[in-house]
């Protein structure tokens, strides 16, 4: 092209080389971010994300637009009668027929999950901000200006700008992420989402993107976090109950796993302490953030000499026992202890159903990953009816070990009890 083509290719190339240097800030900057904008959080919200009782107003989140809020913050089995066929069915699905108390499609029998639209993000971050709402990882959730108190997820998304040469103007390929692990630069979040297989990459409107929604969804299922979804609890004492086992299981066993090379688990261990001192300065239950500072300590300080210290110069892989090279990102659980172990990424998995952890969501018990939905089902058992959990005295206990609660104990079809013969 001519000369002035080519300058203005130049500096289409220097703004574009700007922009992407803005985006890839290191993990001090992050954490300087973070702190600068905790203020910004009690009146920002996720883009996708808006308040429940006033659907026309909007709110905004670093690092993206403004989006309407939808009128229900969660995905209601109801809200998807009719949508498209299922994941599994295929075609054979004629379209998602809600069953009245089953978590599944009646036209084809399927969980409601496998029928989940690609596109439920605002519902999704509802829900997650939830579930991290109350517990030590609140950082990952902000307030929602007028919402009463309601918290949505700061979901981090990365959009990864790559220059095309042509011969003319130079043209720039876009790849957006619906998610990627907080707090590291580009490189080292470009590195990670590597050594995922790419079928399992969150890049928006591929398979993988849908994949991490269904992941969310089946591990972290709204029912095993909030009574207000559960139609099954029968009294005000299995309301309790599965109050304070909520309360509990965030307080001790919930966590968020952080990316990070091998080596740096002192410096997430610093920041980690932090974060708690600043819960403690500031609001919330002080008692409980001064336990979690407490039992964070105590995790760290009694290593087990699996990884030792940071000036260690060999580390294995505590899902696989493999190598793991010093210069390629780990997975860290702070409740496993920041020098006692650590994770390839695909080896962060939940040890009961081997699944990826969605958006690096844990359960630590027993020594052990879990999802959320395995963990719950280790403690209170789960109806193979409804799939909520059963905080009744009062259940049905099957030779093969399966749980129903008495009213859900019926077949598909006619609703006869399964102790009586019929004929489906």
């Amino acid at each position: 092209g001519s000369g002035s083509d080519c300058g203005r290719g130049e500096r289409k190339c220097g703004r574009q080389e700007r922009n992407l240097k803005s985006h890839c800030s290191g993990r001090a900057e992050a954490a300087r971010a973070e702190e600068e904008e905790e203020e910004e959080d009690d009146m920002d919200a996720s883009a996708a994300v808006e308040k429940v009782r006033t659907p026309s107003d909007t709110a905004r989140c670093r690092g993206q637009g403004s989006v309407r809020l939808p009128p229900t913050p969660e995905m209601d089995p109801m809200s998807l009668r009719g949508a498209g066929a299922c994941l599994v069915c295929k075609s054979s699905c004629s379209g998602f027929q809600p069953h009245s108390w089953r978590k599944a499609c009646v036209a084809c029998g399927c969980s409601t999950v496998n029928h989940a639209p690609p596109d439920g993000d605002a519902e999704d971050d509802q829900r997650m901000g939830r579930l991290l709402g109350d517990s030590p990882w609140s950082h990952l959730t902000a307030k929602v200006k007028g919402g009463g108190g309601l918290r949505v997820y700061k979901r981090n998304r990365m959009i990864v700008t790559n220059p095309v040469v042509s011969r003319k103007d130079p043209t720039f390929n876009t790849t957006t992420y619906d998610w990627a692990p907080a707090g590291l630069n580009q490189k080292l979040a470009m590195q990670y989402m590597e050594l995922l297989p790419e079928s399992q990459r969150p890049v928006s409107g591929t398979p993988g993107a849908l994949q991490r929604r269904r992941h969310l969804l089946s591990q972290l299922p709204v029912y095993d976090q909030d009574p207000m979804k559960c139609q099954s609890l029968g009294s005000e004492d299995e309301v309790s109950a599965m109050i304070l086992f909520v309360k509990q299981f965030k307080l001790e066993v919930l966590g968020v796993g952080e990316v990070g090379l091998p080596g740096e688990g002192g410096a997430l261990k610093e920041a980690a302490a932090q974060r708690t001192a600043k819960e403690v300065k500031g609001h919330g239950d002080k008692a409980e953030a001064v336990q979690h500072q407490n039992q964070s300590v105590s995790r760290s300080s009694a290593s087990s000499a699996v990884n030792g210290t940071d000036d260690k110069t060999e580390y294995r892989c505590t899902g696989c026992h493999g190598d793991v090279s010093k210069d390629s990102p780990v997975v860290y659980a702070e409740r496993a202890g920041y020098h006692d172990a650590l994770w390839h990424p695909t080896c962060f998995v939940c040890s009961e159903c081997g699944h990826g952890l969605a958006d690096l969501v844990y359960f630590w018990s027993n020594q052990k990953l879990l999802c959320g939905r395995h963990y719950c089902e280790s403690v209170w058992p789960r109806c193979c009816g409804c799939d909520e959990l059963i905080f009744c005295k009062s259940f049905i206990t099957a030779e093969d070990g399966r749980t129903w609660h008495p009213q859900h104990y019926c077949c598909w079809k006619c609703g006869q009890s399964l102790d009586s013969p019929c004929q489906h």
